[in-house]
């Protein structure tokens, strides 16, 4: 498990891998400690957001029940439910001028 924390707000704890994904998406390295300072939160939102809107349009794309096809899964979770948590926290820390840290 990895916490994202903040001064600002509550911690927001992913598993290791969809973390790491998140990371990535932000360009972030894939490190057990680390932060997203004040000056780097508004290119690392806009990226999340971006990634939000494309899974989206993707999941948009399919038919109902296509994915449980392919998958035998009935529903995923999507990008947005894993991201948007740590994007509020970001903007919250943003607005208050607070770095996010994890690993600490």
């Amino acid at each position: 498990m990895i916490t994202f924390q903040s001064d600002a707000s509550g911690d927001v704890m992913m598993f290791d891998e969809i973390a790491h994904h998140m990371m990535d998406i932000m360009g972030k390295e894939r490190t057990r400690r680390g932060v997203v300072t004040v000056e780097q939160m508004p290119e690392c939102i806009a990226r999340l957001k971006a990634a939000i809107a494309e899974d989206r349009a993707h999941a948009r794309g399919k038919a109902p029940g296509e994915e449980a096809e392919e998958t035998g899964v009935a529903a995923r979770v999507s990008l947005a439910q894993r991201a948007v948590p740590l994007v509020e926290l970001l903007e919250r820390s943003l607005q208050r001028e607070k770095p996010v840290l994890w690993g600490i």
